[in-house]
């Protein structure tokens, strides 16, 4: 006898859960095991304008989303009206704005990559009123002791915000601007393009942990930065309303896929993997290696106000249960391996694990993997991406374990930043994303951080914990206990001591970083 509950029958009933990430998007048909029954994805096209633009088509997004969830359930052999709930994961902090009346799109997609900012980030970072700002917050600091204002006294604009990209688009596009002040103006990360998408434009709504990725919602008053819109002059009305992240958004127009589907979970990809790695505890540590690097910590039911430049972020929002996280970041991880391989070192990633480990060294040669500049703790958006210590005796294996190991050495950064700043102790590392499948980063990173680090059975987290979160949200799952349950580790890699023979290739390394630092200020 089958169990019947919020009108969902537990025995043949599924959840799709579709990620849009940087490189594809991709759709799992999920069953009560978690266990993906059909999967489908597509390739993104990124375009590139001009030098330093990232970009992508809006409309041709929503076509692919749709033809990969009609695949995925194709390929699962089930029928659509079997599909009781969609959970959507995606990429952050990249937006569009399109005609309130009209739902087309001002532009395309301006995605998190995008360097077009970064004279304006440059400019506000030197201003007096960000100086003032800086001035006033440590001396509401000293009054209060509260951290949030020491963290305030140090912050500086970067070009992965969404904040000033925005700020670029009102300064540049007139009919945007035109638009955004005559209330005829929708701003919208990718969750909210495609929840507009699907309900014919019913529903015009966002997340907290999307709306903490842009840079211009308050975590600590869980709501959108009047201060932040009255400084960069757009009007609030743009804005998205905020929702729970597992919640009832709404449901698929029916002449999408042939019958409605319930929307009940829209997440941020680092958070929805967070979610799927079952990092539900304080001191529950994410390890991301995809196209970019993402460390994120659980940090409870309170922000972590940096002073280093981690990210306080909404994980998730489920109920009146809000759970934080502090995010450190590395934007060119699997961004490098896919250059490296257009370049011919090689022509599968698989290969580059046993390329690296069949010379004992990189040669004294080292690479700073900074195409889109270096985030936490180095905070230079002019950084460049650079090979140093080249010899006549180098190799392509000797460049390739150099490529390997700096991706291991931000990882050692972003960890020691993490420890220092949270001051939480670490329960357990979990490691997800591409890079994850390459032993050799895997275990050079367990030896840095001195810790074991586990890898899912799972391979695409940030799907899984969509699905996760959906599914909670009707029932279909009882609880994140029984979620948890169903979390499966394919390996562990346990720290060797490897610390004193890296401690100076590390040191090495960081002066090569110095060198590449502010390189596109020069003239």
């Amino acid at each position: 006898m089958c169990t019947v509950r919020n009108g969902v029958r537990r025995d043949d009933k599924y959840i799709l859960a579709v990620d849009v990430g940087t490189a594809s998007i991709r759709c799992h048909v999920y069953d009560r095991a978690a266990r993906s029954r059909g999967f489908s994805s597509k390739q993104i096209q990124l375009l590139y304008p001009n030098p330093g633009w990232v970009e992508m088509d809006p409309d041709l997004l929503f076509e692919q989303f749709v033809t990969v969830v009609k695949n995925a359930v194709e390929d699962s052999g089930l029928q659509m009206k079997q599909m009781a709930a969609l959970g959507i994961s995606a990429q952050r902090a990249t937006f569009v704005t399109w005609n309130k009346t009209t739902g087309k799109p001002f532009h395309n997609f301006i995605c998190w990559q995008d360097l077009r900012a970064a004279e304006l980030v440059r400019s506000w970072n030197n201003s007096f009123l960000l100086q003032t700002i800086h001035m006033s917050s440590r001396m509401l600091h000293f009054l209060t002791r509260q951290k949030r204002f020491l963290a305030a006294s140090v912050i500086n604009f970067s070009t992965q915000h969404v904040s000033l990209r925005l700020a670029w688009v009102l300064q540049n596009l007139q009919q945007v601007q035109d638009a955004a002040y005559e209330g005829n103006c929708c701003f919208g990360t990718i969750d909210t393009w495609l929840l507009h998408k699907l309900t014919d434009g019913a529903v015009f709504a966002t997340d907290f942990s999307n709306a903490s990725t842009t840079a211009m919602f308050d975590p600590f008053q869980m709501c959108w930065s009047e201060f932040l819109a009255s400084m960069l002059s757009f009007p609030l009305s743009i804005l998205p309303a905020v929702e729970d992240t597992s919640h009832n958004f709404g449901l698929t127009d029916s002449s999408i896929f042939g019958v409605s589907i319930p929307i009940t979970a829209l997440v941020a990809d680092q958070q929805s993997a967070m979610f799927g790695e079952c990092c539900f505890d304080i001191g529950d540590v994410k390890l991301t290696m995809g196209s970019g690097t993402f460390l994120s910590i659980n940090t409870g039911t309170k922000p972590h106000a940096s002073v280093s430049g981690l990210y306080p972020l909404v994980a998730w929002k489920i109920g009146p249960e809000i759970t934080y996280l502090a995010e450190g970041n590395s934007a060119d991880t699997g961004i490098v391996i896919k250059w490296a391989k257009g370049l011919g070192f090689f022509s599968d990633p698989s290969e580059t694990e046993k390329m690296a480990q069949e010379v004992q060294d990189s040669d004294g040669v080292f690479f700073v993997p900074s195409f889109s500049g270096l985030q936490v703790p180095v905070n230079d958006p002019y950084a460049c991406a650079s090979f140093m210590g080249l010899k006549p005796s180098t190799t392509k294996n000797h460049l390739i374990r150099a490529i390997l190991e700096s991706i291991a050495f931000r990882n050692k950064q972003l960890y020691t930043t993490m420890l220092k700043e949270t001051q939480i102790p670490v329960t357990y590392v979990r490691a997800d994303g591409g890079i994850s499948n390459n032993g050799f980063v895997m275990q050079l990173t367990s030896d840095l951080l001195t810790c074991k680090i586990e890898k899912p059975q799972c391979s695409d987290m940030s799907s899984l914990g969509a699905a996760f979160l959906a599914g909670l949200a009707i029932g279909f799952w009882d609880s994140k206990a029984e979620v948890k349950k169903l979390r499966m580790v394919e390996k562990v890699y346990n720290p060797r001591d490897a610390l004193p023979v890296y401690d100076l290739i590390v040191d090495k390394w960081e002066k090569a970083i110095k060198r590449s630092m502010h390189w596109y200020c020069q003239t």
